[in-house]
């Protein structure tokens, strides 16, 4: 696999994978635990300013653009099966299709999309908010895991074309 478009494609599955491994990362490494240190209701309302503010961001430019990236190797990677490289390219690409963009439309979204709802004055605001940090903080932790992943297997295979 050495063509000239696979090597674009996985430079930019790498570097991408890469950047969002990092923000995915700094949520759970910190971020989230910050916020589980403020009140529950600022916890709330900061949490949602940031899913408010990012769907108007470049991370989404990035978000999308990562996830078509990834698509395109598991195509790439089934048009040139027979090429060496390109297992792990296929690999790559399922693991943060699923591991990153399903994940993150299945689980991560819909938990946003509760967390907005909950009243932050209200009084089962921390029993919201626990389970929302809980089960959003493990799926980010695949999000990260999944990234990592794909940005080293993409590097993996830029030195070894």
């Amino acid at each position: 696999m050495s063509s000239l478009l696979i090597t674009v494609l996985l430079w930019a599955a790498a570097l991408s994978s890469g950047l969002l491994a990092g923000v995915y990362f700094a949520f759970s490494g910190f971020i989230m635990k910050a916020f589980d240190k403020l009140e529950t209701a600022q916890s709330v309302t900061a949490m949602n300013a940031i899913n408010e503010i990012i769907l108007r961001s470049v991370f989404m430019l990035v978000f999308f653009g990562s996830t078509i990236i990834s698509m395109l190797l598991i195509v790439v990677a089934f048009a040139n099966w027979d090429d060496a490289g390109a297992g792990p390219a296929l690999i790559a690409g399922i693991v943060y299709f699923a591991g990153m963009f399903v994940c993150t439309v299945v689980f991560n979204v819909p938990l946003n999309d509760t967390l907005l709802k909950l009243d932050p004055t209200s009084d089962n605001v921390q029993q919201g908010w626990s389970h929302y940090l809980k089960n959003w903080t493990r799926w980010n932790h695949l999000r990260t895991i999944s990234s990592l992943l794909t940005c080293a297997l993409c590097i993996w295979l830029l030195t070894n074309q």
